[in-house]
């Protein structure tokens, strides 16, 4: 791989002599005069390391930096001044440059410090691109959004119960994505390449079960709302699940429990759905989630439409973190083609709010989350959500937040 510097200086003269010193030590720069000529050099694919003068016409090396690090944090800048300034070395190092050296530097110090960049730019592309090829086979990380605690352990389920083979159940709020959720356990099994086959349970007759196990074969069935499934039919998948070939993956919305309890469903069943159970966990409890997922189904819903995605502002993320989404990820993905066609009616109940108002209630909100993800121990919230504890207790009195109040049994 070509050892690649993009070299910025003003001074022709210096970014000569700084470009013959770089290519007798086998480096290829690339030297421009000016801020201007070097952003379009710069972008998260840029496999080398970027060294620019500090004091420059027009923007300096420090708005270099800035911009840098919008484009890709992980892109090593080093500045190089004249001046021998103390205070702008700090700055320097304090705004994230990765090194500081001052003119005229020897041709030591310079190759010395750019060999440890271009070690940590080749580290970090590489981690990327394993990560990539990572998520590429992983159907969890590829198609499950968010990066709330909850949806990793999600994901982590998901990952297991594709696994196991075995007859799952997947269980969650309406609208919450049961369906989809199966259907990444089945990609994330050995029968992935198998057909995904979905029914509804309602209604089911056994010839259309046997139908939709035969179609099923060296793959899986998922039959949603089992709960619903006839007695009828809950026998022929018996027989169906002895005679094996396919994997069932059963989805449902209700407390399936109750359904076993008052006879509707087969115990025998329940109890082997309930070996491999996957349960997923509502917006409610997570909305540090809803802007992620909003922002998804933004981009999506624009594709569809042939249309440029509208950007969501930060005012916008908070008003939907507000909001309660008791339809869940329908929901949402119905708010966001909405806004995507310029009817975004789902910040009514904020509309007369202002940006203050809003975040409180997003505040509220991921305090309650924290407080349910913790079984109502407040310290464990806090330490969640890096407050200190002094913190988190004025907080939960100025929103009325109780901790036993979220304790289950």
């Amino acid at each position: 791989m070509a050892k690649r510097v993009l070299l910025v200086d003003d001074d022709a003269a210096v970014r000569e002599a700084l470009s013959q010193t770089l290519e007798l030590h086998d480096y290829t720069p690339e030297a421009v005069g000016s801020f201007v000529q070097a952003k379009d050099l710069i972008s998260s694919a840029f496999d080398g390391v970027i060294v620019s003068d500090i004091r420059m016409p027009g923007r300096d090396g420090f708005h270099l930096l800035d911009y840098t690090r919008g484009i890709d944090p992980d892109l090593p800048v080093i500045l190089l001044t004249g001046e021998g300034d103390v205070p702008m070395a700090v700055r320097a190092m304090s705004d994230g440059a990765f090194g500081f050296l001052e003119k005229p530097c020897s041709p030591r110090d310079l190759t010395a410090v750019v060999d440890r960049a271009l070690s940590m730019r080749a580290m970090v592309l590489e981690n990327r691109r394993m990560k990539e090829q990572a998520e590429a086979s992983d159907p969890a990380a590829r198609l499950i959004f968010g990066r709330s605690a909850l949806v990793d352990a999600l994901r982590a389920q998901v990952r297991v119960a594709g696994r196991a083979g075995t007859e799952a159940l997947v269980t969650g709020a309406p609208g919450s994505g049961v369906s989809k959720v199966a259907e990444v356990i089945h990609l994330s099994s050995v029968q992935s390449k198998g057909p995904f086959v979905k029914r509804a349970g309602a209604g089911l007759d056994r010839a259309g079960l046997d139908q939709a196990w035969e179609a099923a074969q060296g793959g899986a069935l998922f039959l949603d709302e089992v709960g619903q499934l006839p007695n009828d039919t809950q026998l022929a998948l018996a027989d169906a699940l002895e005679r094996g070939g396919a994997r069932l993956i059963a989805g449902s919305t209700m407390d399936l429990t109750q359904a076993v309890a008052s006879g509707r469903l087969s115990a025998d069943l329940f109890y082997r759905l309930q070996v491999c159970q996957v349960r997923i966990p509502s917006l409610a409890e997570r909305p540090e989630d809803i802007p992620v997922l909003f922002r998804h189904y933004v981009a999506q819903a624009a594709e569809q439409a042939g249309i440029t995605a509208p950007d969501v502002t930060p005012e916008h993320a908070a008003g939907l973190m507000a909001q309660n989404w008791p339809g869940n990820a329908r929901s949402l993905m119905s708010a966001a083609m909405r806004f995507v066609l310029g009817m975004p009616e789902e910040l009514s109940q904020s509309k007369d709010l202002g940006l203050a108002e809003q975040m409180a209630q997003v505040e509220r909100a991921l305090l309650a989350a924290a407080l349910g993800r913790h079984n109502g121990r407040a310290s464990e919230a806090a330490k969640a959500l890096k407050l200190p504890r002094k913190t988190m207790y004025d907080k939960l009195a100025k929103y009325g937040l109780k901790p036993e109040s979220f304790k289950r049994d």
